[in-house]
């Protein structure tokens, strides 16, 4: 799968609408600015839970290996925040996306969801074999969500390969820009353990990591980061991305 997203051809559309609509109807932001997800609502929506397979449906019936970059970059995006609103909203009430099993494994990560142009892909699949190693910039880890108020917000409209480069600029310094991006606490500069995680790609070293965050950073963060060479701690809330 990995050697299919270097084509040129036109991509066929991605029926954004379905997808759209379960975003409107049910994402919203809460007092903090965190975009929240209503799966208590849409798990008691048949209608819109068959809209949401549809959606699915039709993308998995695509063939993403002949789409340009910024449009497969969109697609993948899109049908894994998809899949996982479906998985959670399918086993809500959940206080967390970790507590949906893959087997032994915590989360739903590793279980095969979908299956593109013949190949059965899960969650993991999808991110770490496809998005990070084809497209090769961090800016992937603002497109995804995972269900946790930790994980950069789910974006409240499809990805779209017409708007990309700003939606992803946009993306990235609205997390970065939030406490749950970068913050500090008496002094100790604490950041998302994403940047521990994927360390290798941001620069594969603590000082990338921070570069990283100057680049996006607003008048306030960059100063926090301002002569910074270490970062003290890592920090991620696992917590489901939901109203209370």
């Amino acid at each position: 799968m990995q050697d299919t997203m270097k084509p040129k051809t036109k991509p066929t559309p991605q029926a954004p609408d379905l997808w759209r609509n379960v975003l409107v109807n049910y994402t919203n932001k809460n007092i903090d600015g965190l975009v929240v997800f209503d799966y208590a609502g849409l798990n008691a929506s048949p209608e819109n839970m068959v809209a949401l397979t549809k959606y699915i449906d039709e993308l998995a019936a695509q063939k993403p290996s002949g789409f340009e970059r910024n449009e497969a970059m969109a697609y993948w995006a899109n049908l894994y925040n998809a899949l996982t609103v479906r998985i959670v909203a399918e086993n809500y009430p959940v206080k967390s996306i970790r507590k949906i099993k893959s087997g032994f494994f915590p989360g739903p990560w590793k279980k095969k969801l979908v299956e593109v142009e013949g190949e059965k892909l899960s969650l993991d699949n999808i991110e770490h074999d496809i998005m990070r190693p084809t497209f090769k910039t961090p800016l992937v880890h603002y497109m995804v969500n995972c269900a946790s108020i930790g994980c950069p917000d789910l974006k409240e409209t499809p990805w779209s390969a017409e708007t990309l480069e700003q939606d992803l600029e946009t993306a990235a310094r609205d997390f970065i820009n939030s406490p749950r991006g970068v913050t500090t606490d008496r002094g100790r500069l604490q950041v998302s353990s994403i940047y521990n995680w994927f360390q290798e790609d941001f620069g594969d070293s603590e000082a990338g990591v921070i570069q990283h965050l100057q680049e996006y950073a607003d008048e306030e963060v960059a100063a926090k980061l301002l002569g910074r060479k270490n970062i003290d701690k890592f920090d991620y809330d696992w917590g489901i991305n939901a109203p209370e």
